[in-house]
Parts: structure tokens; sequence; C-alpha cells
């Protein structure tokens, strides 16, 4: 792999724990934006898979389909199957709540956040322990 890749696999965990960070930062304020604060955690996720995914010079389609990029990892390490309920959990908070059109009441609740921000966090580490420290942020 060569440095221009390294790079690019480092910039997408930076990104997701960029991610992590925005969550938890939001979650922690008065009157928590906690829409906002677990769209970071899907995205934290899905961030996650695709560095996974570029430093295995796997292609992947440009989706926000954290539960698919899951599968496809999977194909390369097994370990990620026990990864696919977390990201089916996490996948839609990629829009569900950024869009006008739904209630007020349907906005997440702290126990749903945090089941989010767990399922991320998890999904990263997993990532960060499978990658050598030179692309770890």
């Amino acid at each position: 792999m060569d440095e221009a890749d390294l790079e690019l696999v480092n910039d997408w965990l930076t990104r997701a724990h960029q991610d992590l960070r925005a969550a938890l930062i939001l979650a922690a304020a008065e009157d928590a934006p906690l829409d906002v604060a677990i769209y970071h955690c899907q995205q934290a996720g899905e961030k996650a898979v695709k560095a996974y995914l570029q430093w295995r010079d796997e292609p992947f389609a440009k989706t926000h389909n954290l539960r698919a990029l899951v599968i496809q990892a999977a194909t390369l390490d097994k370990g990620f199957d026990a990864l696919e309920k977390p990201a089916e959990i996490l996948t839609p908070y990629v829009s569900a709540f950024r869009y006008p059109g739904g209630a007020v009441e349907s906005m997440p609740t702290r126990e749903e956040f945090n089941e989010a921000l767990q399922h991320a966090q998890t999904i990263y580490d997993f990532v960060v322990n499978l990658l050598p420290a030179a692309v770890r942020p």
C-alpha cells in the first residue's frame, strides 16, 4: 500500500473518530440535540468500515448503508459478522431525523442515543484493532 493509500485510510479513521467526538459533545449539551448526535453515530460506523475496506483495497459503493458495508467487509474478515445487527440499527440514523416531516415525538430518546453510541464505538474499536498503528488517528 503506497503512502497516499495509507493517508486515505487514516483520513477515514480520523473522520470516524471526529464523528464519535461530535456525538459525545452534542449529547452532553444542555437540551442536547440527540437527533444530530445520533446521526454522527451512524457516520462514525460508516467511516470506520470504509477505512477497513480501503485498507483491504476493496472497492465499495458510494452508500450510507452501513449494514451493506459490514456485510461486504465480512467477506474479508468474518469478525464483521458480529457487527451486522449493530450496523442494521445504525443505518437508518443517516436520514431518520435529518429532514422535515417527522413529528417531534419521533426524535431519538436518550436511551436510543446511548445504544447508537455504543454500537458506533464497538464498530470503530473493532476496525481500529484490525489496522496497524501507522494508519490510526
